[in-house]
């Protein structure tokens, strides 16, 4: 796998080990192949801050490994973060993901909101993590897409396709939402969701009552390892990150 930058580090010796439905088919992707499709994905999902040209030309250097339906994706998004202002970039991805309930990158969000149970779901990630052989090694909470993509792309545990698999509602909610909204991070997400196995009966119809209804809106306080807020705009905690 190419060079990429990395959030996840190896915790020991042992670590190697509706009528309305998806908009597109599924892909019959390789490992490999949906290995590199994941990374790719996670850095241009990432805030755009200033790594974000080192790591668009990463996923440059490998759209030709990719199927064309995935690099397509890929290719439209980094066209357009070419041809936009970073400043800019920034404020729209903030824009996006920070202020609309239905694009949080968060994935424990869409199942729990803000209520009691996410601070038991976060607990969740960091055990899946550490049961996969890595430990969790970033300011963001450990449920950020981008990091669960990562964990999906380089590790061989099968927790790792179990953790993106148990919130796949999330994702194609997620992906609805910013297909809605015609956002130039839609094909992103779009691409994800190819490349993951088609929907269960069971995750279509809590997809379809999540996009009716939205997360849970229980506001209370959360307690996970100390204490973070019900809810982490992505932006804010890269300006703090920076300050």
């Amino acid at each position: 796998m190419a060079n990429f930058p990395l959030i996840f580090r190896r915790s020991g010796s042992d670590a190697s080990r509706s009528s309305r439905g998806p908009a597109t088919a599924p892909l019959a992707l390789d490992d490999a192949t949906r290995r590199l499709a994941h990374i790719a994905a996670s850095l241009l999902l990432d805030y755009p801050d200033e790594g974000f040209d080192a790591r668009i030309e990463a996923v440059e250097a490998t759209l030709g490994e990719l199927p064309p339906a995935i690099a397509g994706e890929f290719r439209d998004f980094i066209d357009h973060a070419a041809a936009s202002d970073r400043e800019a970039l920034a404020i729209e991805y903030v824009a996006t993901f920070d202020l609309k309930r239905k694009c949080c990158m968060y994935l424990s969000y869409y199942a729990a909101g803000d209520t009691r149970r996410r601070g038991t779901a976060l607990v969740t990630f960091i055990q899946a993590y550490r049961a996969a052989g890595w430990e969790f090694d970033a300011d963001e909470l450990p449920d950020y897409l981008p990091a669960v993509l990562e964990f999906s792309a380089r590790s061989d545990s099968p927790v790792a396709s179990e953790l993106l698999a148990a919130h796949r509602d999330g994702l194609e909610v997620l992906r609805e939402a910013l297909e809605r909204q015609r956002s130039p991070w839609a094909g992103l997400v779009r691409a994800v969701c190819r490349s993951l196995p088609e929907l269960d009966e069971a995750t279509r119809e809590r997809y379809l009552e999540l996009v009716s209804q939205g997360p849970p809106a229980e506001t209370v306080g959360l307690s996970f390892l100390g204490s973070i807020p019900p809810y982490q705009p992505v932006g804010a905690a890269h300006e703090e990150a920076r300050a």
